[in-house]
């Protein structure tokens, strides 16, 4: 050990803090590198490069070629072509401003989750950000802790570490001080019984290292760099957007070469006709979905955070709000977290010193598992007795593990004689002995005995109380051979270890308010039946049937599927078996999430669908979660689920209105190029149209929900966004064709004075542009309104309206582009001013086709469920 030390120039006390700051300027902090930020020129490049900037920048280098290089002098005209140059700079720098701002965002929520270790500096244990470990620090690790840094370990008790993020080797393995293999002829160097990794996290133990590497010169930073280039597995979120753009990918390969086609043959400008295509592609492209899901998502992060909600990963918010299962324990959960020892009992129900002292040198003297019980009888008897005059020196010490359900310590008093001390569950230690002292004499454990023993625990139980049981013995054993599981036999059985943990009163509450919102609430617990059951009735949480652990375990596996579906609370449950049984429920077709916060909870959140962990927890468990909670309480989480369903919500809105608008301005332009003897809309009207409606759909990030939307947990169908563009995209296609017989038999020969078929006389430009503007202005009103029709299962603007904000910008958005054609620009891009007349007209279009969408919308929800 010595050689160790001196070797990274330590000590077991720890190096100074001056030396500590001298080191982290060497070494750097202790992090690994992020691939979540993205470079600026990335942010910069992705804003700027997207098909519908590609597209116009296609059709700027066309205009100036055709009508500035090209063109005779009296005629170069740069209008149209800075036109373009704008709408690609505005695009951009929207879409930039957006990222960065999310970016920036999603940094902010991840800085208020750190991860935390035990360091010694200057002989002072101190819990600090992990981050600030530097080569040479002593740390101090424990059955919960996740291993900061790589490091040498130089003394060890009973350390069994799990080393799954780095092998994927799922059974802990036993860590050493001094080894017993050449670690130089390991296949692995993870195989080395003296060496910890970054990543890795104790599962039973204690011990101190000294650490050796950290950050990316740890062997997790170098497997992080040889994978950071590989594609990660995709969430149902992830894989839900590429089933939808593949969707629209295919509608675009066979509708965008149809136009290109069809626009050649009858208009006979086969340049125009395939700037039309792509601009016909563009536009069935919903260009703000990569923007509009992360603002999204930013946004209910930021939202969640605001409600004690952190959310460490951004896309578990869908699953958060798809949430139909929530797995939790019962502490903390149903009842306060706030545990005290009420009574230290002799077998005779009387409170006894005896058992109090004895507890309190078990628990002031164990350094595993940092626990609330053991804080509670140190309390309780610092109160009670005069703790510092009892003279007892630690000498071993056996960590709890959740196998044998109890922890062990040798004490030596002043006379030099040890006592073995054990606390545990009560039939673990009642197993473990043979004796009882009753009335300060020693007795047989007789079958009485035991018998009285189990009366007085279930009198115990039934008021909500949980009982530990405690038991000691002389320990005449070498001193130099260390304490084992073996040594736990033969005991002296003392007395009753009893706890309150009062119900929450807003337990009740909480479990009600997920019902109602179609999260059903299951209890996994490695607590008894009876303290459950009156816990559970304490709170109006009455379950069919507690399914004890044991009785789990003997059942076949199709029966125990049809267990986890049928009850509600599963008690005396190991870490194993609350895993087994969030990933049966998931094989159930359940959206699962598992609340939880020790190291035993850490394989089920593991398994689950949304991992749900605590501040306080152990890092380990809070590593493996997705989403934190600031405080324990199910109300907060009920507000996170709702939180998480609106967010969904607002990304399927986006989703499913823009791809069902986009699909029918295709289909009508479809129509159009086969009937029309000119284009409908010019390329460059039809981007300005998009962008305009694609700018305007940011605001959707602000809308609400209506509430009942949010009572029932939503899943991602990529299928039913088909349907969706089926049904209301060809709606609005039928007002399209409304509008192109409006304009060319109607409003364009009352402008122009003739029929576009006119032999003689019709000025055609006019005609056309004329046309292009009715059209353009329509499109734009059908788009942005049909957002209020579609957003809402009730009727528009009278049983649900929607936020201040998205009436705001879409209002702007339809104000800016029905003047666009009385301005210059609008000029530019072959716009002209409409006719008075016009207006009417498309007011009443307007009305008939938000009252047909109405009607069809009632119509498409009992055939199919749910709009949205």
């Amino acid at each position: 050990m010595d050689e160790v030390l001196g070797e990274y120039e330590t000590a077991l006390m720890g190096i100074s803090q001056a030396e500590a700051i001298e080191r982290r300027k060497l070494y750097g902090l202790n992090e690994l590198k992020r691939n979540t930020k993205k470079p600026w020129w990335v942010q910069l490049f992705q804003a700027f490069v997207t098909p519908f900037t590609i597209v116009l920048t296609c059709l700027a280098i066309i205009s100036f070629f055709l009508d500035y290089q090209l063109a005779s002098p009296s005629d170069k005209d740069l209008t149209g072509t800075l036109i373009i140059v704008v709408m690609v700079v505005a695009s951009g720098i929207m879409i930039l401003i957006q990222s960065v701002k999310s970016s920036n965002a999603v940094d902010k929520l991840r800085s208020l989750v750190k991860s935390t270790t035990n360091i010694i500096r200057e002989n002072f244990q101190e819990k600090m950000d992990s981050a600030d470990v530097v080569p040479g620090d002593i740390i101090k690790l424990s059955a919960g802790d996740m291993v900061p840094a790589d490091l040498r370990i130089v003394q060890a008790r009973d350390l069994l570490i799990s080393q799954a993020a780095l092998t994927g080797e799922s059974y802990p393995v036993e860590k050493r001080a001094e080894t017993v293999m050449n670690c130089n002829d390991v296949e692995s160097v993870t195989d080395c019984d003296t060496l910890a990794f970054m990543g890795s996290n104790v599962v039973s133990g204690t011990a101190l290292g000294v650490v050796i590497t950290t950050g990316t010169n740890t062997e997790l930073g170098s497997i992080s760099e040889k994978l950071k280039d590989k594609k990660v597995v995709k969430t149902d979120f992830d894989t839900g957007i590429s089933q939808t753009s593949w969707l629209l990918i295919r509608f675009m390969l066979v509708m965008a070469p149809i136009v290109i086609v069809i626009t050649g043959l009858t208009k006979g400008n086969w340049l125009d006709a395939v700037m039309f295509g792509l601009s016909t592609a563009v536009g069935l492209t919903p260009e703000m979905l990569p923007v509009i899901v992360t603002t999204n998502l930013v946004k209910g992060a930021v939202s969640m955070a605001k409600k004690d909600t952190i959310v460490k990963d951004i896309n578990s918010i869908q699953n958060f709000g798809s949430m139909d299962i929530l797995c939790t324990d019962k502490t903390g959960t149903l009842t306060q977290d706030d545990i005290s020892l009420k009574y230290y009992y002799d077998i005779d129900g009387n409170d006894d010193d005896t058992v109090l002292k004895y507890a309190y040198l078990n628990s002031f003297y164990q350094t595993g598992l940092d626990n609330l019980l053991d804080k509670a009888i140190v309390k309780t008897a610092k109160e009670k007795i005069a703790v510092d005059s009892l003279g007892y020196t630690k000498v071993d010490e056996l960590p709890f593990d959740f196998t044998r359900r109890r922890m062990s310590t040798v004490v030596q008093d002043e006379d030099g004689i040890k006592k073995l001390v054990t606390k545990g569950a009560m039939e673990e230690i009642t197993s473990v002995s043979n004796q009882i002292l009753v009335n300060g004499q020693i007795q047989e454990l007789s079958n009485a005995y035991q018998a009285r023993l189990k009366q007085l625990v279930e009198n115990l139980n039934q008021k909500g109380l949980r009982v530990l049981g405690l038991a000691i013995r002389e320990f005449t054993e070498d001193g130099k051979r260390k304490l084992t599981t073996k040594d736990e036999t033969e005991m002296i059985f003392i007395g009753c270890l009893v706890f309150l943990d009062p119900p929450k009163a807003s337990a009740a509450e909480a479990i009600s308010a997920l019902h109602e919102r179609g999260t059903r609430v299951k209890i996994l617990t490695g607590d008894n039946e009876q303290v459950t059951k009156t816990v559970c009735q304490s709170i109006g949480f009455n379950p069919n049937e507690i399914v004890a652990g044991d009785d789990f375990v003997a059942m076949e596996a199709e029966e125990k599927m049809k267990c986890v579906e049928a009850n509600d609370v599963f008690v005396k449950i190991t870490p194993d078996q609350k895993a087994e049984i969030v990933r049966m429920l998931h094989d159930c077709g359940h959206v699962v999430g598992f609340l939880g916060d020790g190291i035993n909870d850490t394989l089920a959140m593991q398994n689950a669908d949304v991992g749900i962990s605590v501040d306080t927890a152990v890092d380990i468990a809070k590593e493996s979660s997705s989403i934190i909670l600031l405080k324990k309480d199910l109300r907060i989480l009920e507000q996170g689920v709702v939180i998480g369903r609106q967010t969904f919500g607002n990304i399927m809105k986006y989703i499913k209105i823009t791809c069902s608008s986009n699909f029918g301005n295709v289909f009508s332009v479809l129509i159009a190029s086969a009937f029309l003897p000119f284009l409908p809309m010019q390329p460059i009207q039809l981007l300005l149209l998009n962008l305009i409606y694609d700018l305007s759909c940011l605001s959707i990030s602000w809308d609400r929900m209506d509430n009942s939307y949010l009572f029932e947990p939503k899943r991602w169908d990529s299928k039913s966004t088909g349907k969706f563009m089926f049904y209301f995209g060809s709606t609005s296609s039928i007002f399209d064709v409304v509008t192109f017989l409006m304009m060319f038999w109607m409003i364009c020969p009352q402008i122009v004075g003739l029929f576009y078929s006119s032999a003689y006389g019709v000025d055609k430009q006019l005609f056309v542009q004329l046309f292009n503007a009715g059209w353009f202005v329509e499109s734009l009103w059908t788009q942005t309104f049909v957002l209020h029709a579609l957003r809402t299962e009730k009727i528009p603007f009278i049983q649900s309206r929607a936020s201040w904000i998205l009436t705001g910008v879409t209002t702007f958005a339809v104000f800016v582009g029905s003047i666009i054609p009385y301005t210059a620009f609008g000029k530019g891009l072959g716009l002209v001013a409409l006719p008075l007349n016009y207006w009417p007209l498309l007011i009443v279009i307007m009305g008939l086709y938000l009252g047909l969408v109405t009607v069809i919308k009632h119509q498409y929800v009992r055939r199919f469920g749910d709009l949205l």
